[in-house]
Order: structure tokens, then C-alpha cells, then sequence
């Protein structure tokens, strides 16, 4: 009678959770085995590759629980129940409240977990910018939509508007790592709406 294999002795979930953490924190590169194995609850080598296959498979599973749980707060851009503006507000807030939060590492797992990889993992870094291409596609519609419905003229400059947002969302995370409050933050948000004020006023 063939012989069944032992039970893993931890949490999937709990392992994945405890990795996204570590990847948040240090990076994919600087994140070593032994530090995940050990967070996982010191399991053997062999547990961790029958259970993940590798480091890069655990990494596209803890991004991927990242974009499902404290990365959803990018999910406002996309709240069509709301003005396109109060979209763009909310998500820029509510972003900045996550980063800053100290329960967790600071600042955003896409931007900050491959800031630096060597040649060699060059597709890491392509696969987090394939997801920060995706928030950026979101922003894009949410000031699409307020061109459409006349919320912003039809002359607005709408890769200008993009970039501009994108380029602040992408800023709190480096923002957050150095210890910026979030009330400073918040307030920089609510002089960057005056510039969305501004257009809407020639609207």
C-alpha cells in the first residue's frame, strides 16, 4: 500500500502572510531563504520546495496576497459609484494611510521590493512594474471617465494629468519609508487636488 505524505506542519496561508512581510520589508533580492524558512516556522529546505517550488513562485504568491489585502486600497480608482475626483482622492488617501501605517512595513510592496535587482533578476522587476502598469491603467480611466462626463474639459492633457498623479502615488512610498507622517502626507494630497480644481474650473 503506497504511503501517503506527512501533513505539512504549518499554515499555508500563515507562510505566505509571513513571506509577503519579509518581501515587503527587505526586497525579493536581499530576502534569503533561510530568513523565509525561518519565518515560515523553521521548516526544512525540503518542506519549502515541495511546498513553493521556489523563492520566485513564493514571491508572485505573496505579491499577489499583497494586491488582494492591503493593496486594495488602490481599488478607489476604480469606484465608478463615485465622482471621478472623490475616486482619485479616496484612492490617494486611503494609500497613504495604508503606507504609513506602522502594523506593517511602510510604503508599497510593488514599488519598494525591486527597487535594486541585479541583471539576473530582471524579471522581477518587469513583473512588479507589469502591476504598477495596471494602478497606472486605472488612473487613466478614472480621468478618462472625468473628461467624459465633464468633471475636466476636453482639452485636459490627460498623460500630463496621469503622470502627475501616478508619479505622487508612486512617491509616498519612499515618502513613508523615511518616516513621514501621514498628516503631512494628507495634506500634500489636498494641495494636489487644487490642481484637478484648477482644469475643473475651465471645464
Amino acid at each position: 500500500m503506497p504511503q501517503t505524505g506527512r501533513p505539512r506542519s504549518f499554515s499555508r496561508d500563515e507562510a505566505v502572510a509571513a513571506a509577503m512581510i519579509l518581501f515587503w520589508e527587505n526586497g525579493f533580492e536581499s530576502t534569503s531563504l533561510s530568513q523565509l524558512r525561518a519565518a515560515m516556522g523553521n521548516i526544512s529546505a525540503a518542506s519549502f520546495y515541495a511546498a513553493f517550488e521556489s523563492k520566485e513562485a513564493l514571491f508572485r504568491e505573496a505579491v499577489d496576497r499583497y494586491i488582494s489585502t492591503y493593496g486594495d486600497v488602490s481599488e478607489s480608482f476604480r469606484d465608478t459609484s463615485l465622482t471621478a475626483r472623490a475616486a482619485m482622492e479616496q484612492g490617494l488617501r486611503r494609500s497613504a494611510r495604508m503606507q504609513t501605517e506602522n502594523s506593517h512595513p511602510s510604503g508599497c510592496l510593488l514599488v519598494l521590493s525591486a527597487v535594486n535587482c541585479s541583471p539576473e533578476q530582471k524579471h522581477i522587476r518587469e513583473m512588479l512594474a507589469k502591476e504598477r502598469e495596471r494602478v497606472r491603467g486605472w488612473l487613466k480611466d478614472c480621468i478618462e471617465r472625468a473628461v467624459a462626463n465633464g468633471e475636466l474639459p476636453g482639452s485636459t492633457d490627460i498623460c500630463m494629468l496621469v503622470t502627475l498623479y501616478e508619479t505622487f502615488l508612486r512617491g509616498i512610498s519612499t515618502q513613508a519609508r523615511d518616516g513621514v507622517p501621514y498628516e503631512v502626507i494628507d495634506a500634500a494630497i489636498t494641495q494636489l487636488m487644487c490642481v484637478w480644481d484648477t482644469l475643473s474650473a475651465n471645464s
